[in-house]
């Protein structure tokens, strides 16, 4: 041995000489033995002598030809000697010995032509099945195409539908050839095994069972070395005859797999067959054929909706196109625009049908439509509905005391002032069993709008005048009112029973109005009533189921309600609370609404009695809870499907409803700003309205408009329904206003800081007093008028100049009085030299207050001296007069 060291300093052990085997008396030889990775090593191997006869010379000796074909397949063949010993070892067997040997040998050269035929038989079989499984798949990948094609071009819903069948399919065929792969692996199985046994079996030999590391000629399994991965190889031999190759059993794609990882179902029960292509497989391989230059996606054109206002980017997204083809065809346009830039619905229409696209116009006013259903209704589902009576005229003619006599009930003793300051909605049940409905609508001018409103919504007016009055401003306003509603009118002509009542007088004076009463040869009924005695009140009500039934009222309860928002208020504990007047439907507990931008879903419904109902029909008057929002008095009142629905046009229209005052704001800003600039800035008086109801802080805010000028105005900072709360003294702190509270009240801690902040609040109770007292604030903040009071002429006789003082005139009053501090005018040839104050006015040596005309004084002016004698001085005082709207 050698010693050698290495990195560590550690010595190794090496062999001078390689170790050899010892042979022993028999006769020995070699054999090369091949391993796994193409190594090799020769192995000596010994052959002993049978016990008995020794052999004779020349005797055959069994060897390992290392150079035999099938050295490579790891099998071993049988070396003869020569012919000259074949004699001497042929006389060591018998007859029947040799006879079998050679039947042995026949049997095995037959069954490797068997089987190699049925290799080259399998091969061809294989290669056969490889092109048809070839040529199938690429049919299946043509159809794939075709049908990926033809999916594009679907709709979402069919693509996706058509794709679950697809893969139902793909399993479907999946199942079927894993199945039919196991019942040929199962055939196939039992065919080997009915062939093993139909075998005939190999002669039995007589001699002895052989040493170790002697060759086997029993098809045994022989230790060749072991394989990459450690295991040890072994070879199957076929047979004991000389320059045999030995055939392995290869393994083939149909023989069960070992096991390998977790058990499966299909592992257990050994029916797995082939190993299939999973379904994801299959989707990864289809999206790659897709992906294919030359099998590029169709483009798919599709419907863009467009509303009024979208960007680029988002126009580009709906069109599943570029950004920046998109960016390029609004150049072609002309217009320059960047990805964030919107664009109006006109130009981004022109961009998708230049892009093959087609455009779907939408406007967010889309939300309304189909919003109460079809205005139609079937005439067979139409049913008599009571009438609606509105009662207009004058104030203080006895519209509400008329409507007192009819309902026998005292309404006018809750009014402030003995006049109607709201809308009211009210039902009357007839003696007859008829039913009519009544709004009573306020007479005073401030309340235009609500009777504008009052006309609209009713089917019948009446037109109350005075016999003893005459059509006054309001009547005549009401008649318009009816006429531009298209509504019948009947005239009552209350007060008959008053001295100096005078109907005639009454019914004339409504022809210069367009008029025409059948008293007169018209179409318009007349009824004398006399409210305080209850006259003629029978008449008024048949004349108003009269004209009810001319008109032949009908509607139809079996729907969803609609109606008329006649008023609006908030109360203590309920919130905002509407006074609604349904028109046609019916109106449930639990409905979903909206009303102008408000919505909400009604949580009880009360008739004007104050009693809880459970629904309302056509032609009812009934307050309705539950509302989010504030309505205005006049907003049609819709039941919607869903609360989404009303909260989304709700949304709607109170964006609509900010833009335009948003606009009305900037125009009216630029309005100012140049009148400002020409005439110099109006004075303002800010206020805050609030108010019981929503139809009073209407009229409120409109009659206080009314008193702008050109040199004041009312900013009206807030007009809202319910009590003072602390947010609306912070308002007029902030701005410096009052507070108008029209039948509220501030609570506790809006009291307190309206003390502290000083902010002045004022209550009132009838609308008079309201616009009385804003008229006067704002005369008060007009500017006066400046008048000239002529007080008396002077001539200037004699100049003096005195030293330190300057030039004093002496002056002669000729008319008129001259006073100390008045405004003076130098006259020179009729043409006004100087304006200014006189500042000496002296009578010999004193001071005195005023000079009267036929006296002498002497006069100066205040930083002017340029005076003559000759000249004549003008005296005259400047008088302040307040000025009233």
């Amino acid at each position: 041995m050698t010693d050698t060291n290495d990195k560590g300093g550690r010595k190794s052990l090496s062999l001078n000489k390689p170790l050899e085997m010892k042979k022993n008396a028999g006769d020995s030889g070699q054999v090369r033995q091949n391993i796994s990775h193409g190594r090799s090593k020769t192995v000596q191997v010994e052959v002993r002598k049978k016990r008995g006869a020794a052999p004779a010379a020349g005797a055959p000796k069994t060897v390992v030809n290392p150079k035999a074909p099938g050295a490579a397949k790891k099998t071993l063949s049988v070396k003869k000697t020569p012919a000259a010993g074949a004699a001497k070892a042929d006389s060591r067997l018998t007859e029947g010995e040799q006879s079998a040997r050679a039947q042995a040998l026949a049997l095995a050269q037959k069954q490797r032509e068997e089987q190699a035929k049925l290799d080259a038989q399998r091969a061809a079989e294989e290669k056969k099945r490889a092109e048809e499984e070839k040529a199938l798949q690429k049919q299946a990948e043509k159809e794939n195409k075709e049908k990926e094609r033809q999916t594009k071009r679907r709709s979402p819903e069919e693509r996706r539908r058509a794709e679950e069948e697809e893969a139902r399919r793909l399993m479907e065929e999946a199942e079927a050839a894993k199945e039919a792969e196991a019942a040929k692996h199962r055939e196939k199985t039992k065919a080997k095994a009915a062939e093993a046994e139909s075998k005939p079996a190999a002669p039995k030999r007589t001699e002895r069972p052989p040493r170790a590391n002697q060759v086997q000629d029993s098809g045994e399994v022989e230790d060749t070395g072991r394989d990459r991965t450690g295991n040890k190889k072994k070879v199957a031999k076929t047979g004991r005859s000389g320059g045999e190759e030995k055939t392995p059993s290869p393994r083939r794609s149909m023989e069960p797999r070992r096991r390998s990882g977790r058990l499966t179902i299909g592992e257990a029960l050994d029916d797995r067959g082939p190993k299939q292509r999973s379904l994801a497989a299959v989707k990864r391989a289809r999206k790659k054929q897709q992906m294919q230059p030359e099998d590029a996606p169709q483009k798919v054109y599709r419907e863009v909706t467009i509303p009024e206002v979208i960007s680029v980017q988002e126009l580009a997204n709906r069109m599943t196109e570029r950004v920046v083809d998109v960016v390029k065809a609004l150049m072609k346009l002309g217009i320059m625009a960047t990805p964030a830039q919107t664009i109006d619905a006109d130009t981004a229409e022109l961009i998708v049908s230049d892009l093959g696209h087609t455009p779907k116009r939408v406007a967010a006013s889309d939300v309304e439509i189909g919003l109460g259903g079809s205005d139609e209704d079937d005439p067979s589902s139409l049913v008599p509905r009571a009438p609606v009576v509105a009662i207009m005229g004058h104030v203080d003619h006895g519209k509400t005391s008329l409507l007192d006599a009819m309902r026998k009930t005292d309404v006018a003793a809750g009014e402030a002032g003995g006049i109607t300051q709201h809308i009211g909605a009210y039902q009357v049940n007839l003696e007859s069993g008829d039913v009519i409905t009544f709004l009573d609508t306020p007479g005073h001018e401030a309340f235009t709008a609500m009777r504008m409103r009052g006309a609209q919504v009713t089917d019948v007016v009446i037109l109350v005048v005075a016999a003893d009055d005459s059509v006054m401003p309001q009547t005549i306003e009401a008649i318009k009112h009816a006429k531009a509603a298209e509504v019948p009118m009947i005239v009552a002509i209350n007060k008959i029973d008053k001295p100096g009542a005078d109907p005639n007088r009454v019914r004339q004076e409504l022809l210069q109005h367009e008029v025409f009463v059948e008293e007169m040869g018209g179409d318009v009924l007349s009824v004398e009533v006399s409210a305080l005695n209850g006259t003629g009140l029978d008449k008024l009500q048949e004349a108003i189921l009269l004209q009810a039934e001319l008109l032949e009222l009908r509607a139809n309860p079996n729907r969803s309600a609609q109606g008329s928002v006649v008023e609006a208020k908030i109360e203590t504990g309920r919130g905002m609370v509407a006074t609604v007047l349904v028109k046609r439907g019916t109106l449930r507990i639990g409905d979903n609404f909206v009303a102008g931008p408000a919505y909400g879903k009604v949580r009880a419904l009360l008739d004007y009695r104050g009693n809880q109902v459970e629904e309302a029909g056509p032609s009812v008057p009934v307050e309705v809870l539950g509302i989010q929002g504030t309505p205005e008095a006049g907003d049609e009142f819709i039941v919607t499907e869903n609360e989404a629905k009303a909260k989304e046009i709700a949304s709607y229209r109170d964006q609509v409803a900010k833009e335009k005052k948003v606009t009305a704001t900037a125009r009216g800003s630029i309005e100012q700003m140049f009148t400002a600039i020409k005439e110099g800035t109006a004075d303002e008086l800010p206020v805050v309205i609030k108010a019981d109801v929503q139809g009073s802080a209407e009229a409120i805010a409109n009659s206080l408009e009314q008193l702008e000028t050109d040199e004041v105005k009312v900013n009206i900072l807030l007009s809202a329904v319910g009590g003072i709360t602390e947010s609306d003294i912070n308002l007029a702190a902030a701005s410096n206003a009052m507070i108008i509270a029209f039948n509220t009240r501030a609570n506790k801690q809006a009291q307190e800081a309206a003390k502290a902040q000083g902010i002045d609040i004022r209550y009132y109770s009838v609308i008079y007093n309201v616009i009385d007292d804003v008229k006067g604030m704002l005369s008060g903040m007009l500017a006066p008028t400046l008048r000239e009071d002529f007080l008396g002429y002077a001539e200037i006789r004699e100049v003096f100049n005195i030293t330190k003082v300057g030039k004093i005139g002496g002056c002669m009053v000729t008319e008129g009085t001259v006073k100390r501090g008045a405004k003076v005018r130098l006259l020179r040839d009729d043409i006004v030299i100087h304006e200014g104050t006189l500042a000496t006015l002296k009578r010999f040596k004193d001071e005195v207050k005023e000079v009267k005309s036929g006296m002498e004084c002497g006069m100066a002016f205040e930083n002017y001296h340029d005076i003559q004698v000759g000249d004549f001085i003008e005296c005259f005082e400047v008088v302040e007069i307040a000025r009233e709207l």
